[in-house]
């Protein structure tokens, strides 16, 4: 064996014992902790979230939100490997689909961007605890940037 061979052998069984390999980066495993079920209540509406498992190197994510007994919005996401990032694909109800990449992917936390986008600019999801989520969007409105959250908590898929 090569010195050349020997040193990339030894580099590769570094990185894999410290738990991560060149590819993990930012592959959907990442954010796998967003696959379930979620409710976000107040006084005015209901919103529920649903995440797939990955698979293909992607999920799916469905969004309603209610009203007493009315839909009153809805959205489809794909999140999906787009090369060395995440994409983040938003279709909304009664809007244009729209991509988001992947700024900041954590153990617990991502952040997806779209400056040329008008409102919102950036969604985030971050996972406080086993059953507990904030997710939020961020973005230029009426001359400032405002930032509203959706605390979720988990709930049975059924």
């Amino acid at each position: 064996m090569t010195k050349h061979r020997a040193f990339l052998l030894l580099g590769f069984t570094a990185v894999g014992c410290l738990g991560f390999t060149p590819r993990q980066r930012n592959t959907i495993d990442r954010v796998s902790w967003l696959t379930g079920c979620w409710q976000a209540t107040n006084a005015e509406r209901t919103v529920y979230e649903q995440w797939t498992a990955p698979e293909a190197r992607a999920m799916l994510g469905t969004s309603r939100t209610v009203r007493r007994d009315s839909l009153v919005e809805y959205e489809l996401v794909v999140v999906r490997e787009h090369g060395e990032r995440l994409a983040y694909h938003a279709h909304p109800s009664g809007q244009a689909t729209t991509t988001f990449f992947a700024t900041s992917v954590g153990e617990s936390s991502v952040t997806f961007e779209n400056p040329q986008h008008d409102f919102p600019q950036k969604i985030g999801y971050e996972r406080r605890g086993a059953d507990s989520l904030v997710a939020w969007i961020s973005g230029p409105r009426a001359g400032t940037t405002r930032r509203i959250d959706f605390p979720y908590k988990r709930i049975s898929c059924g």
